[in-house]
């Protein structure tokens, strides 16, 4: 296992970040103190190359762990969710619809369109939280909808009822959703419309605050350039994956996971990673230079996570329960592909540690190529968790198949 202060000095270098290496078990950790300087390289657009899937290539998963084909030949699979009674829901966005998954087993799944005829669906929450929710959630890029829902159903009891409408469009297009423990607010995370301008932005880069009926809107918390996925643990705490902005070179910024704090102001576009100033906007703002809040855990830069997901505090992985799980969609613009992987966020006594580890790797062939792109990740009743990739079309089980 490669040591945490090798790791940062090789990414520091420009040699780390080669997906093809990586390996389940391997752990990182970025401080925020020894980033590189703006420029320090040349900023790469390098986007991989989507191969067919090598015939018997499966995720590299830890020693006593097996990965398994559960579903294959999906359009655009992104979010998962697992509801209440152990159905999980995927946004299977490509198609514009959201489907129901229930089985273990490829050959006994059973795989039913829930909902369809939507623009870009990915986030999915259950409301009321609780064994016997009433009704999906679903987040489209231009609004938030709910439909009726009986717990076990496999098609959704009525049409589509509008919750939010107008959220802005163009730009970072995927939208989420997630309610507190107790059912009263509804968090909704709306990415930026570009890179890193200070113009346009209104109602965007933030995740916003609103009741179960979408009323009362209003910002939660800002300057969060594209919080892709949401995840809430049971004492209430929001947690946020985030793509930072690009053009600043190979190693600069990390993107980050982070508990979301009330009111709190993640930097954005002026500055990135606490009180460092952007130099595309220098001398902008420094009324916000002490305002901005540190996030918890710094991810190699471009890795692009996605969807996280908390393991549960029962589950049956004992030495896993309260971390985080988070796909890294992988990078399009960095010299060395990096990202392209789950990874497992460490959580102690409910505080991140700030490191990260390799999970479920081996979705890359080549320098140029590679066959998954992991998007959604949810942890099922039994324990097991599920993996989307959006490259393939396919979602995977992860299960336990030695102590």
């Amino acid at each position: 296992m490669r040591t945490s202060a090798l790791l940062l000095a090789l990414a520091l270098c420009g040699a780390a970040g080669d997906a093809l290496a990586d390996m389940p078990g391997e752990r990182h950790r970025i401080d925020s103190a020894t980033l590189p300087k703006p420029f320090e390289t040349r900023s790469a657009a390098h986007s991989p190359g989507v191969v067919p899937r090598p015939p018997g290539t499966a995720p590299r998963v830890p020693a006593g762990f097996e990965a398994t084909l559960l579903l294959s030949g999906l359009e655009g699979p992104r979010t998962l969710r697992t509801a209440p009674n152990g159905d999980v829901f995927l946004a299977e966005t490509g198609a514009g619809q959201i489907r129901v998954l229930r089985g273990k087993e490829a050959p006994a799944l059973t795989s039913e369109v829930f909902a369809d005829g939507l623009e870009g669906p990915f986030g999915i929450a259950f409301w009321p939280p609780g064994p016997a929710p009433r009704f999906v959630y679903v987040a489209e890029t231009s609004r938030v909808v709910r439909y009726p829902y009986a717990p076990g159903a496999l098609r959704a009891a009525g049409p589509a009822q509008v919750v939010v409408d107008g959220i802005p469009t163009g730009g970072h297009s995927t939208r989420d959703v997630a309610f507190s423990p107790d059912g009263r607010r509804m968090f909704v995370s709306v990415g930026s419309a570009s890179n890193v301008s200070d113009q346009g932005e209104e109602g965007r880069a933030e995740v916003r605050e609103y009741d179960p009926e979408g009323r009362g809107g209003r910002p939660f918390a800002t300057g969060i350039r594209n919080c892709v996925g949401l995840a809430v643990q049971p004492d209430g705490t929001l947690w946020c994956a985030v793509n930072e902005r690009d053009g600043l070179g190979d190693n600069l910024p990390p993107d980050y996971v982070t508990r979301v704090q009330p009111a709190a102001f993640y930097g954005w576009p002026w500055y990135y990673i606490g009180g460092h100033p952007d130099p595309r906007h220098a001398g902008k703002r420094p009324d916000l230079a002490g305002r901005v809040a540190m996030p918890d855990v710094l991810i190699q830069p471009h890795s692009a996570p996605l969807s996280l997901t908390v393991y549960p505090a029962d589950g049956a992985w004992t030495e896993y329960q309260g971390d985080l799980f988070v796909a890294l969609h992988g990078s399009w613009n960095r010299s060395a592909a990096t990202g392209y992987k789950v990874v497992r966020v460490r959580v102690q006594d409910g505080r991140p540690t700030g490191e990260y580890e390799d999970f479920a790797t081996g979705f890359v062939t080549g320098q140029d190529r590679v066959w998954g792109r992991p998007v959604g990740v949810t942890a099922t009743q039994d324990g097991s968790l599920l993996i989307s990739e959006d490259a393939n079309g396919t979602v995977w089980r992860i299960a336990r198949t030695s102590p």
